[in-house]
């Protein structure tokens, strides 16, 4: 079945990647080509939109005979990937191009090669009689904050659809996932005033402030370590913080009047969360601004939230987790530091785990990719759930 299945999803997946999803980016003939994917199995959709109607999430449903009642299962996914340089790459990277037995491409990895799968044993479900509803979970802008989940999920309580459990495919090797740290990023902008370098004292200099602001965070970084006694799963087992940008002034003899700093912090709780926002905002509002408006009472700082995304807490007993073990044959478990949208399905009460092809450590780079092996593996693993929802 796989190795009929296989060449599918390889075709499927050449063409996801045909589409320059790029978060914050329009997505609908992505969503598009999905609909139409879904619906040749008979899948009934709807569709939920951002603000502008630029993107949308799809979720799509199959649905077996006389179990409406039953809760169903959701394979879920993120349509947008991170940019890519494509003079960087040794080929287009919105190509998808096939080499020892790889296929190499924005997103093949993270995770249009999770969706590829999907689509392609959609058929199967729909060829035969399940016992619950198998649903299929499309989402924008999962890299820039999980900004497309929430409404979906929104959508779904109001049409009040429940459910068994998620399977979230984010890369994992295939490996169950029961919990991550949660993912805040922040850009904050600093507002001075220009003038002659040869006189410092005529301006205020914004870049100096964004200085004084980061070794403030460098500060409460180091104190996130000491906040946690007990040993966690996660590796490293404390909350983070990151400094990973910072942009400002436009030559050496002339004052900056703007500065932003690009940061993340990752906690691993929501109390490590609200100890680095109160303390860096304490001291952006006590310390930095009153300096700064002696100069310019114009002067500001203001903190912009990208995203703040929850955390995925591991449960004791997980239907979702048990089902993705059951399925793959591997017992074995594990956490993870970077963000996904399953504390926000599970959060809507939705028992969630993450497993699905391709390793993060191809994920967001050059040359990205995914072994015909992993996705060999993610179908075996939805056949075997297709079997499961019939016998």
């Amino acid at each position: 079945m796989i190795d009929q299945i296989f060449p599918e999803a390889l075709k499927i997946l050449s063409n996801l990647v045909k589409f320059q999803t790029v978060s914050g980016a329009s997505n609908l003939e992505l969503i598009k080509y999905c609909e139409k994917k879904l619906d040749e199995s008979g899948a009934k959709s709807f569709k939920t939109f951002n603000e502008s109607g630029s993107q949308a999430n799809l979720f799509s449903t199959i649905n077996g005979k006389d179990n409406s009642n039953n809760k169903g299962i959701i394979l879920s996914g993120h349509t947008d990937v991170v940019p890519a340089v494509p003079d960087e790459w040794t080929s287009d990277p919105y190509i998808a191009r096939e080499e020892d037995n790889k296929i190499y491409g924005r997103g093949t990895c993270d995770m249009k090669g999770f969706i590829a799968c999907t689509l392609a044993v959609a058929p199967l479900f729909a060829s035969t009689k399940l016992k619950a509803p198998i649903h299929f979970s499309y989402t924008f802008d999962e890299e820039t904050g999980c900004l497309g989940a929430p409404l979906v999920l929104a959508d779904l309580k109001k049409r009040n659809i429940n459910f068994s459990a998620c399977i979230i495919g984010e890369p994992t090797s295939m490996k169950a996932i029961t919990a991550h740290k949660g993912y805040n990023e922040y850009i904050t902008h600093f507002t001075g005033l220009s003038g002659h370098a040869s006189n410092p004292e005529s301006g205020v200099n914004a870049i100096e402030y964004a200085i004084q602001y980061s070794n403030k965070l460098m500060e409460l970084r180091d104190e996130l370590k000491k906040r946690n006694s007990t040993k966690t799963s996660f590796s490293p087992s404390y909350s983070t913080l990151q400094i990973g940008k910072i942009s400002g002034g436009i030559g050496a003899n002339v004052i900056a009047d703007q500065c932003s700093l690009e940061w993340e912090v990752r906690p691993i709780n929501k109390d490590d969360g609200d100890f680095i926002s109160k303390n860096i905002d304490d001291f952006a509002k006590n310390i930095l601004l009153p300096e700064m408006k002696k100069n310019n009472p114009k002067g500001n700082i203001n903190k912009e939230i990208i995203g703040e995304v929850v955390g995925f807490n591991k449960e004791e007993t997980s239907e979702a987790v048990n089902l993705v073990c059951n399925l793959t044959g591997d017992n074995s478990k594990d956490t993870m530091s970077f963000g996904t949208e399953a504390g926000l399905f599970q959060n809507s009460g939705i028992s969630t785990v993450i497993c699905g092809p391709g390793s993060i450590e191809q994920a967001h780079t050059v040359d990205e990719y995914i072994t015909y092996d992993q996705i060999k593996k993610c179908l075996k693993m939805l056949i075997s759930l297709q079997e499961k929802m019939v016998n």
